[in-house]
């Protein structure tokens, strides 16, 4: 349909501008730069000073980890100094707490989030490292770190994600964030709409339409946090699927540490409108943003909404 929009809400971490950022989420889904008919929420100036330079690639798109972010000097060497160490960083950059909610209602829950995805990264980073060399060229290509370099990427994931996730809550940047979801949906022009959130964007994306409704053709959520308990016991308001979402299509890969739980279906009534699918991303940490774009349920669903128009520029 000509008249189709989608608006993406991006997840954890620094990212590159925000037009060039909209460019790639564009190819990966579409195959072209989709113009005036896709839109980025973008939320990484709350939290970021400047953008990531062009040419570097997403710290968290599940590729070797920049060396700068895993100095040598103050490194945990365990999973339980890895805990205490990104727990007090998230302290100390999370700013004052000004939002609705309070660190002392809720951190014990997050922190109890935050252990058990360390301890399941420092698992599927070992179990990975003794999988015999995959027969597909394509999967050798997606893990070609041993563990000892692979470890610190998924600590990466899980430091970052963590952080911006105790921020959103409990830094006094939630509202900000959400803020900049609003001003990406309003003013639409009539026809069917996507929002589609990756990760800790996917709880903001949430947030946003759970609290006033939209008419929304289909939300997506990939590799988010919305099934964890620790994450629920945080939302503003009880889970359900907003009001004027029509479906709900949730993806995830198992291995996706920030995705410890993988079905949303029973918890965000009523009955029938949201679909959990797993998917396979093979990118190093399993949460890369364009593998999910590039996964079927994705790719049929969205693309079937933009009809002809997504054809012809994805060919």
């Amino acid at each position: 349909m000509d008249d189709a929009t989608v608006v993406y809400v991006h997840g954890n971490g620094n990212k590159v501008r925000k037009e060039l950022l909209k460019s790639q989420w564009d190819r990966a889904l579409f195959g072209t730069d989709m113009g005036a008919a896709s839109r980025m929420a973008y939320w990484a100036p709350v939290r970021y000073g400047t953008p990531l330079p062009d040419e570097e690639p997403d710290p968290l798109s599940g590729g070797p980890p920049p060396v700068r972010e895993l100095p040598d000097t103050g490194v945990p060497r365990t999973p339980e100094e890895f805990i205490e160490h990104t727990l007090r960083e998230a302290r100390r950059t999370a700013g004052p707490a000004l939002g609705r909610r309070s660190p002392q209602a809720g951190e014990e829950e997050l922190a109890h989030w935050l252990a058990k995805m360390t301890y399941s990264a420092e698992t599927l980073g070992r179990a990975e490292d003794a999988v015999p060399a995959p027969a597909s060229p394509d999967l050798a290509k997606a893990l070609p770190l041993p563990v000892f370099l692979r470890a610190p990427l998924f600590e990466l994931l899980v430091k970052l994600t963590f952080e911006d996730v105790y921020a959103y809550f409990f830094g006094g940047v939630g509202e900000a964030m959400r803020e900049v979801v609003r001003g990406e949906l309003a003013d639409l022009r009539d026809g069917p709409l996507v929002v589609l959130g990756h990760s800790l964007g996917s709880v903001i994306a949430y947030e946003v339409l759970r609290e006033e409704r939209r008419d929304v053709t289909l939300f997506v959520s990939a590799g988010s946090p919305l099934g964890i308990t620790e994450v629920q016991d945080r939302l503003a308001l009880p889970t359900a699927v907003p009001a004027g979402v029509a479906a709900w299509s949730n993806v995830s890969d198992l291995r996706d540490t920030v995705a410890l739980d993988h079905w949303l279906r029973p918890e965000y009534g009523p009955p029938g409108l949201v679909t959990d699918h797993l998917v396979r991303n093979d990118s190093g940490n399993h949460h890369g943003i364009a593998e999910y774009l590039r996964s079927a349920p994705v790719l049929q669903e969205v693309r079937a909404l933009f009809g002809r128009v997504a054809t012809d520029r994805a060919e």
